[in-house]
């Protein structure tokens, strides 16, 4: 049930009767009206745009289609008042019935309230990490890991059917340094002192991979050139990288569906495929660019390529796809992977990258709209930096790895609860200071803990009810008679429980994950009022010892809000407390 969505359909049927009438002339387009939370909460439970948005096209002042409209909306049971303000704003104001038979919503449809059918099956593609398989993932990549687990998350609960995806970028150069930088482990493994140089990895996770390799082919790559070893080592040591990324992420609680190679497009036609399908279209030519801004006559040194005209669907520049030895740009197999997708039948494509990655974004939007001929939307999301801090210092190291702070570091320290959490306080694109410190406090200003008490006093509600001898089982919740929540604290709660079918949507809708941390956070604030008000007046208790009826209504009420804050934080892939320590 999504109230917000009742009231707009209560709306446009009252628009429906004045335009019966003669009120209102025939053929305005409604698509645009709209009822939503008030800007300021004093004004009403809801505000409709509705004569705003029809004044132009029907010719009337807003204030006059608003007063019309008013009285239509009133006559309905659940509208206690319609109050127009401003030039033509309407503002409403919900009888307290509506809200108290909101509570028996949740109750009956349990984690099903909020979930939305806007997804209508369509097939997403969400790809995310995709880091390269050199080495462990890094405070970065965890949270790009987090945003797009979550996200995935969302548009299942919004009615996509979703595939989470992992790039393997197992086809460039950086895997033959990684193979490099173990066989320098593996000449370690057999007693010889060794330099890491040359952009080698460093960092002592490779140790074990050096050993496992001497184990499985003992000295037989020792005093030998690379070419004798090069493409065995670099192949063990990709597995032996994405078999420790699997067990990363399984500690963040992140589980791919598809793991997808680049390599595998290399050899097999499919990068060829790609590109002639690009040609067919007339999108590929050979030429010389100008060159890039910031280069002077001196620097720069004109030669032809093939190119692609990514400038035909928005791109700022056409790219390059093969150079002029002939061999493919790093671009090419993005397009053949991408061109991959489209064939394999998704409706739209969800890409995350890092930061560094902003100069890709239109040039892989140009690609996927020539390939699908615009019909498969791709939507890039860059996730900004993370800067990791304890006992007030930035930490940018770390022994395991070398040169970065690592995601076991970062779970080793918080968990994976707090680790995702945390990960989701920001918007994407905005910059994220990871206070180690901070989020293990227990205040209001640590979000984290902040909603997980308020789900933790749930369950202390119930267990309470049961040692007072009150039944507060799911089907006595179920039956109680909410009328008796009447206060307006109570109400207040109600009516940001309300917000949660709506919110889903506008979250899903504009692909925001932390759309949904940011909601939880401010259900458990109004939750928490509630709770403290009860401190002082006794009648706003949940438990109501002596008055089972009376208990089991406000119960009922808390325990609508565990039904929230559980699906909302089990989209973010954070287990619900039950108490906490």
């Amino acid at each position: 049930m999504n109230l917000f969505a009742d009231i707009r359909a209560l709306v446009l049927d009252a628009l429906a009767d004045l335009t019966r009438e003669g009120v209102l002339p025939d053929g305005l387009d409604t698509a645009n009206v709209a009822v939503e939370p008030p800007r300021d909460a004093a004004h009403g439970d809801m505000a409709t745009n509705a004569a705003m948005v029809l004044a132009k096209p029907a010719g009337m002042k807003p204030r006059d289609i608003a007063e019309a409209l008013a009285p239509k909306l009133t006559a309905d049971a659940r509208v206690a008042e319609a109050t127009v303000a401003g030039p033509g704003f309407l503002n409403l104001r919900l009888a307290p019935a509506a809200w108290q038979g909101l509570v028996g919503t949740i109750l009956e449809a349990g984690e099903a309230f909020g979930r939305s059918t806007m997804g209508s099956g369509k097939r997403v593609n969400v790809e995310y990490v995709s880091a390269n398989p050199t080495g462990p993932l890094h405070v970065g990549h965890t949270r790009g890991a987090v945003f797009g687990d979550a996200l995935a998350s969302l548009l299942e609960f919004a009615g996509h059917d979703v595939t989470r995806e992992y790039y393997i970028n197992d086809g460039g150069g950086q895997v033959d340094t990684l193979a490099r930088s173990v066989y320098l482990r593996y000449l370690e493994a057999h007693g010889q002192s060794v330099e890491f140089a040359d952009g080698t990895y460093p960092g002592d996770y490779l140790k074990p991979v050096g050993e496992a390799l001497k184990a499985k082919v003992g000295d037989a790559f020792l005093d030998k050139g690379e070419q004798y070893w090069l493409t065995e080592i670099r192949d063990f040591a990709t597995e032996a990288m994405m078999d420790l990324i699997r067990e990363d992420l399984a500690a963040l609680g992140v589980e791919m569906d598809v793991f997808y190679s680049e390599k595998s497009l290399y050899g097999t036609g499919r990068i060829e495929a790609a590109i002639q399908a690009l040609d067919d279209k007339g999108l590929i030519y050979t030429g010389t660019l100008e060159p890039p801004k910031g280069k002077t006559p001196e620097d720069w040194e004109p030669r032809e390529q093939t190119l692609f005209r990514s400038t035909a669907h928005g791109d700022d520049v056409d790219r390059p796809i093969k150079k002029s030895d002939g061999s493919w740009t790093y671009f090419a197999p993005d397009v053949a992977y991408h061109y991959d997708k489209i064939e394999r039948g998704f409706d739209a494509l969800i890409d995350v990258f890092g930061a560094d990655h902003g100069g890709y974004v239109k040039r892989m939007k140009a690609a996927v709209s020539a390939l699908s001929d615009g019909r498969v939307p791709v939507d890039i999301k860059l996730t900004q930096l993370v800067k990791l801090l304890r006992d007030g210092e930035e930490l940018k190291m770390s022994k395991r790895a070398g040169t970065f702070v690592t995601l076991r570091d970062v779970i080793d320290m918080v968990g994976p609860d707090v680790t995702r959490f945390v990960m989701l306080t920001r918007k994407n694109d905005a910059p994220l200071d990871f206070d180690v410190d901070a989020v293990l406090e227990q205040s209001k200003d640590n979000p984290v803990w902040y909603v997980q008490y308020a789900s933790a006093r749930v369950h202390s509600v119930r267990r309470k009810a049961e040692e007072a001898g009150i039944d507060a089982s799911d089907a006595a919740l179920r039956g109680a008679d909410l009328t008796v929540l009447d206060h307006e604290a109570e109400l207040a709660l109600i009516a940001k429980l309300s917000e949660w079918p709506r919110l889903v949507e506008i979250a899903a809708r504009t692909n925001e994950p932390h759309r949904i941390a940011f909601y939880l956070y401010d259900l458990a604030s109004v939750f928490h009022a509630l709770w403290n008000r009860g401190n002082d007046e006794p009648s706003l208790r949940f438990v109501q010892e002596g008055n089972s009826a009376t208990s089991q209504a406000k119960i009922g009420l808390a325990a609508a809000v565990s039904v929230v804050l559980s699906a909302g934080l089990r989209i973010l892939g954070v287990v619900p407390a039950t108490e906490l320590r």
